[in-house]
Parts: structure tokens; sequence; C-alpha cells
């Protein structure tokens, strides 16, 4: 459910292990045309219209890296999975793209400025969302903007609430908007009835 990103609830997951699979779940891998096509729609209207500099954190083997790169955008995707960042590279191999192994919670970019911090389903499981975020917010170019894909899974004890995260980017964004997504099940390859979102801040 992480996206390349071990989870509190699943310290003991190995991701390098994972990433030859990670792909076979239709929301990452993005290999049904119908799942492809809906991420591609939801990430074209929450991106800026002109090519811009895309941060993915948590990057997992870059499929929403592929489709913004394939939007325009130049895209730094970050991953602690080595074998996530190789998967990535390949590919995204002749794109303007870039990938690197690091922490999510502090991304191996030194002082680049972006003008999205695009993150699926991570946030909920890094130690400190909300310092993670005030980091992330350093990362951002004034006027830049926050993409955050989460939801709470299963029976509620993994994920973050649109309201909790709502809360915590309040003091970070001038402008955000909740986009909820459950009812979308071309995004996930099937249907769902526990909460999943987008929410596009603008700082």
């Amino acid at each position: 459910m992480t996206n390349g990103e071990q989870a509190i609830t699943g310290q003991d997951v190995d991701w390098d292990a994972a990433a030859a699979t990670f792909d076979d779940e239709p929301d990452h891998g993005l290999r049904d045309p119908q799942a492809r096509g809906a991420w591609a729609s939801r990430l074209r209207s929450w991106l800026p219209e002109h090519a811009c500099d895309v941060l993915d954190i948590g990057c997992g083997t870059g499929s929403l890296s592929l489709l913004a790169a394939e939007q325009g955008h130049r895209v730094t995707g970050v991953d602690r999975s080595p074998a996530m960042v190789d998967l990535a590279r390949a590919k995204l191999a002749g794109r303007d793209a870039v990938f690197l192994v690091g922490d999510a919670a502090a991304p191996p970019v030194g002082e680049e400025r972006f003008d999205v911090v695009l993150v699926r389903h991570v946030l909920w499981a890094l130690p400190d969302p909300g310092r993670a975020l005030r980091h992330w917010r350093g990362l951002l170019r004034p006027g830049g903007r926050f993409v955050l894909v989460e939801g709470v899974w299963g029976t509620g004890t993994d994920g973050i609430a649109a309201d909790r995260l709502t809360e915590l980017l309040a003091p970070l964004a001038g402008r955000l908007r909740v986009e909820r997504l459950s009812d979308d099940e071309r995004l996930w390859g099937k249907a769902v009835d526990d909460e999943r979102y987008a929410i596009v801040a603008t700082t």
C-alpha cells in the first residue's frame, strides 16, 4: 500500500524483494489501459499545465513519474528501495527524469527547488507526517504545490484520514482542495469501500 515506503505496521517488509511483483497491483503498475488512463487524467488535473519540476517522493517503480514525464514535466523520484529505483530508471529510460535512493522524510535533493511535491501512499506510514510535510514545504518554490494521495485502508488502523492531513497542511498551504477517489474503481482496478482521496495544496 505504501508505494515503496515502509509502513509503521509493516517494518519487516522487504521492498527490494517486493519490487519484482510490485507492478502487478493495478494501481501500482498501471498496466491496464483503463487504470493508466484514469491516473493520467487525475494527474493532469493536479499538476500545473506548463512544464515544471516534480519531486515524486516514495516513487516506487516510477509509474506516476512516467505519467508526469509523458505530460511534459521534469521528474526527480526518490525511494528507499534500490531495487524500486532501478526499475523506475529502466521504466523512464530516455526521459527527463532522475531517480535517487533515499529517505522519503528527508529526500537527498540538496537545495533543489520544485514546483510540485507528489506523494502517493507514503505520508501515512512515516513516523512524523507533520515534520515530513514541513521539510517538503522547504523544497517547494514560492507558489508550489503539494499533490498528496492518501487514504485509510481496511479496518481503519492503516492510513491517514483526509481531515487529519488537512489539519497538518493548514499552516503550510494557502489553498487546498480534497478530491475523493474511493468511488472511481478505474483507479484501483476494483471497487473499494474505504477512504481514498487526493489533496492538492498550493503554498
